[in-house]
């Protein structure tokens, strides 16, 4: 699939590597290898174990947890390739950590999401590219080509499977976005679903604090239907719950969680399995931006790829070719998909 396949290296860091096989995989390329070192007191040694003079780099490395060391890894690895004599390195971040620190929310707070994009940018990035990142005004933070792509496509047409594998009807099946702030990617998703939902919910939510919110209202008339939340990441997971919780209180027929980014940390397996089995939540499903450990998988978790998603991105950015037409050709195809559905139950 990918042309000019010599002068194209791909790397798979340690929060990035699995991701990275796969794309290699789509592609047909072989992933190349870092040998990655660590001294006695954590420093970290990177270096890579083919030639990268002359060569793009597409290095590929989530910022989740351990939050702090997965930054200073990509950023010594920028660093490598540069010194390296690397032609062009491209940044891709599927889970771009402290994006939600996009502001100073009160006095003498920082801005992290601009300081990290700082730091890639002095590391040596030419080019970055996220994953639905927590904030797109984040894009500005940065002085290189930023490109933010969005799994809406890909949400969508897993909720589409789901739609048709059960043979629910349309018209009894909705979005529901977590919270006002969502709503935008809730209509993103919705775009796609081409009439395979109907309509969208809003839960009114307030937080009195960090990992924390309270449901005031939901806002929709989701009696009897299969609510499909959709939210950018799970994190603890309480608030996520909470919003299922409030749609059952108020007449939801079953409840679908569908993330982007599953970070799952403290008690959320805990919170997802209990939701679960209270029969609360039917299912969650997240995309693999996160390089998941196995102790934080649970009954009823799915994840799904945003590896031929990337693959594409990346083949059509090294042609020179319009991002912008994957996500339009993409778009067409899930829609027309989804109009089928719709006019089997109109028939």
């Amino acid at each position: 699939m990918l042309s000019n396949k010599e002068n194209v290296h791909i790397f798979g860091l340690t929060q990035g590597v699995e991701l990275a096989q796969e794309i290699c995989d789509i592609l047909g390329v072989k992933r190349k290898e870092v040998k990655t070192l660590k001294f006695a007191d954590g420093e970290i040694l990177i270096e890579s174990l083919d030639s990268v003079r002359g060569k793009e780099i597409f290095v590929i490395q989530s910022t989740s947890t351990p939050v702090n060391e997965s930054i200073m890894e990509l950023l010594i690895a920028i660093d490598a390739f540069k010194r390296g004599s690397a032609e062009k390195i491209n940044v891709v971040i599927p889970y771009y950590g402290y994006a939600r620190q996009d502001r100073k929310a009160k006095g003498r707070q920082p801005i992290t999401s601009k300081l990290v994009a700082d730091l890639l940018t002095k590391a040596g990035a030419d080019r970055v590219m996220t994953i639905d990142i927590h904030s797109p005004q984040s894009m500005g933070f940065f002085d290189v080509p930023m490109d933010n792509f969005y799994t809406a496509q890909t949400l969508a047409t897993e909720i589409i499977d789901t739609i048709e594998a059960k043979n629910w009807d349309p018209a009894n099946c909705i979005l529901v976005s977590p919270d006002y702030g969502g709503m935008t990617r809730v209509h993103k998703v919705e775009s796609y679903t081409g009439g395979v939902t109907n309509g969208i919910a809003v839960i009114g939510k307030r937080r009195p604090e960090p990992n924390k919110a309270e449901v005031e209202f939901v806002l929709g008339d989701i009696k009897d239907k299969h609510c499909f939340i959709i939210d950018d990441m799970i994190d603890t997971g309480g608030t996520i719950i909470n919003a299922a919780k409030a749609l059952k209180e108020q007449g939801a027929k079953d409840v679908h969680i569908f993330a982007c980014h599953g970070l799952f940390n403290g008690p959320a397996k805990e919170r997802m399995q209990a939701a679960i089995s209270e029969d609360i939540v039917q299912e969650v499903v997240v995309t693999n931006t996160i390089q998941l450990a196995e102790e934080k998988k649970f009954k009823g978790l799915k994840i799904i790829s945003v590896a031929p998603l990337l693959a594409e991105m990346i083949d059509s950015s090294i042609s020179h070719e319009s991002l912008t037409e994957v996500y339009n050709n993409k778009k067409q195809i899930i829609w027309d998909r989804a109009q089928f559905i719709v006019n089997k139950f109109k028939k």
